[in-house]
């Protein structure tokens, strides 16, 4: 027994000091799981940035805007393009419900020429009106597609259409001037006239940014703008990648810009057309807040 019992124990402490086979991963196993992994995170990250809804906000001071309109919220929606996020954009609309504004702006491409599906941008415009009074102006692909009835399902359903126009929004007693312009021809001979008489502060709703320098020159406080989808692909310390009617590296492709007294916002928009992915750019809403300086 004693024999016995000295042979296992023997046998315990040689397995003890056996070494165990450990299951290593060979070198291309490796590079597979990596770049697997990688790529999921990537894929991922694309989705998201795609379909996931920022709110950008931004402050614009005027010694020229009336008292009461002190803290004045616009929501600006720009370039649409048919987009769906949420069963009837239902997250689109809540978010700019939970923003509360004072008006939304339709700043053109509400709907896309090469994919339109009208009813479901009638749909998000039938939804806005009631959080806010809602403004709208074509942009290129309204003007592509060339079908009246979209103005006329918009009016329908209660939104204000500024095509060369411009109108009075009113405080009590005070008021400033909402501008729609249709066209980026012939900037300055258009707008010009629509401009207010009494130079009170004007907002000038303009699908294109490249006339920035025109809309300058007649002298509008604020343009609310689009149309450059943030140049599609946003570089770090670079920006937009490539914007249309501009080309690669677009001196316009998103955010504050300034010339002289009149301050330029353009929304990076929501949907898109042809190319149908946004890298590093995701979609936008913009919500300006006046304040008097």
């Amino acid at each position: 027994m004693k024999k016995e019992k000295k042979w296992l124990l023997s046998r315990k402490e040689n397995d003890s000091q056996t070494p165990k086979k450990e299951k290593k991963l060979k070198k291309w196993q490796k590079f597979l799981l990596i770049s697997f992994t990688l790529l999921l995170c990537f894929t991922l990250w694309m989705i998201w940035g795609n379909t996931s809804l920022q709110v950008t906000k931004y402050t614009i001071t005027s010694s020229r805007l009336p008292e009461s309109f002190h803290g004045f919220k616009i929501v600006q929606i720009s370039d649409l393009h048919d987009a769906e996020f949420g069963e009837d954009n239902c997250r689109l609309v809540k978010k700019v419900q939970k923003i509360a504004p004072d008006i939304i702006v339709l700043t053109g491409d509400f709907v896309d020429a090469f994919r339109t599906d009208v009813p479901q941008s009638i749909s998000v415009a039938r939804q806005v009106v009631q959080i806010a009074p809602t403004y709208y102006i074509p942009g290129n692909h309204e003007a592509k597609i060339n079908d009246p009835s979209i103005y006329d399902q918009l009016e329908e359903v209660g939104v204000t259409l500024l095509f060369n126009k411009a109108l009075p929004l009113t405080r009590g007693e005070d008021k400033i001037h909402l501008i729609g312009l249709t066209s980026d021809k012939k900037v300055v001979k258009t707008l010009t006239p629509l401009m207010p008489k009494d130079d009170g502060y004007s907002i000038l709703l303009a699908h294109r940014p490249e006339p920035f320098e025109e809309y300058a020159a007649v002298g509008p406080d604020l343009v609310l703008s689009g149309h450059v989808h943030g140049g599609q692909a946003r570089l770090p310390f670079i920006g937009g990648l490539y914007g249309s009617n501009q080309g690669f590296d677009p001196k316009y492709d998103a955010g504050l810009y300034t010339s002289g007294s009149t301050s330029m916002l353009i929304s990076r928009g929501l949907g898109n057309s042809r190319f149908p992915i946004r890298f590093n750019n995701r979609p936008e809403i913009v919500v300006v807040t006046l304040e008097k300086s």
